[in-house]
């Protein structure tokens, strides 16, 4: 069967976007003339800046409190209805989801298997115990003839950026999304262990360009602090200096090494095939980053360990797992 328009929904964050890419590309290779269309949070727009497959973007306040989010539901149902897809392909594993697409009337509907499949034209069995890329594009294999591939996106050569190194530095992102904190969701270790770090860098002589969005304000102010890390002509202050999410990529394709926690800058640093410092507390590696030799997982290896989202959803009292030494980094950097 040909398809020539294609609905894709994946709702999450920025990096959920970027995990599902891999899913775009294959259907794109299999079928290059289809228009393709993905239903997102509008929080994750900028996905489209990072690729070119995705022809048109749809926005759902999937969140929203109480009948409201009943109403978004019913709009962006409506809304299909006039768009005349051939194809609907949707991640998710509620019940709900199969609903959705039945009743978007779209023709062939594929999701995960549920109570409610039998409202699914294709199902694939959903296997979480894999890394997301991997178990995202299991939605497309029916209808695919393509392997996966991790994500990759394409950086423009014309991009222009005041104060970056030309030589070897090193970048560092150290936040996480407000959302993600206002939920407890703590993925990110304390102001020590970045003062630590930094300083730790900055002895070794290494050039540091430090990242960060408006999300990562209140840690960044505090390691701005520190007049051992601004005062040391390496260390470059690039807080909120980057324009779009393609600028923080450029920055780390060029970079010798990218050290960021579990967030949407670690999967925009995959795309970009950087080696990796990837910093683990509650969640899983081994779900969240690809099995590359360029990956390095800095973790406490305790053995409560990980225990989002499968045994928790929010983070333990304690949150030990975030208690890690610095020096497992500075150690692996000469």
């Amino acid at each position: 069967m040909n398809y020539n328009n294609i609905l894709f929904i994946n709702y999450g964050g920025i990096g959920d976007e970027i995990l599902f890419l891999p899913t775009i590309t294959s259907v794109k290779k299999t079928y290059p003339k289809a228009k393709i269309t993905l239903a997102l949070e509008a929080r994750s727009k900028s996905i489209k800046d990072l690729s070119p497959l995705i022809d048109d973007i749809i926005c759902v306040d999937i969140k929203a409190k109480g009948i409201l989010k009943y109403i978004n539901i019913l709009k962006f149902i409506l809304k299909t209805t006039t768009k005349k897809y051939d194809c609907v392909i949707s991640s998710g594993k509620s019940p709900f989801v199969a609903i959705i697409l039945f009743l978007t009337g779209i023709k062939e509907r594929i999701g995960y298997n549920s109570k409610t499949d039998f409202l699914l034209t294709k199902k694939v069995k959903l296997n979480e115990n894999q890394y997301a890329g991997k178990m995202y594009h299991d939605l497309v294999k029916p209808i695919v003839n393509t392997e996966y591939e991790n994500p990759t996106i394409e950086i423009p050569q014309n991009i222009s950026l005041q104060d970056i190194p030309e030589d070897e530095f090193i970048a560092i992102h150290p936040g996480v999304s407000k959302m993600s904190i206002s939920k407890n969701i703590l993925k990110c270790p304390k102001l020590p262990f970045w003062e630590g770090l930094i300083k730790g860098l900055l002895n070794k002589n290494k050039k540091i360009v430090l990242l960060g969005t408006k999300d990562d304000k209140d840690l960044i102010e505090e390691i701005l602090k520190n007049n051992d890390i601004n005062q040391n002509p390496n260390f470059i202050n690039y807080y909120n200096k980057t324009k779009n999410i393609m600028e923080m990529a450029y920055i780390m394709k060029h970079a010798q090494y990218v050290i960021c926690v579990d967030s949407a800058p670690l999967h925009v640093a995959v795309c970009t095939k950087s080696n990796i410092f990837a910093i683990f507390g509650p969640t899983n590696e081994t779900k969240l980053t690809p099995d590359d030799s360029n990956i390095n997982i800095i973790k406490n290896n305790i053995d409560c360990r990980p225990c989002l989202w499968h045994k928790r959803k929010t983070n333990c009292e304690t949150s030990k797992c975030l208690n890690i030494d610095y020096n497992m980094i500075l150690d692996k950097i000469n």
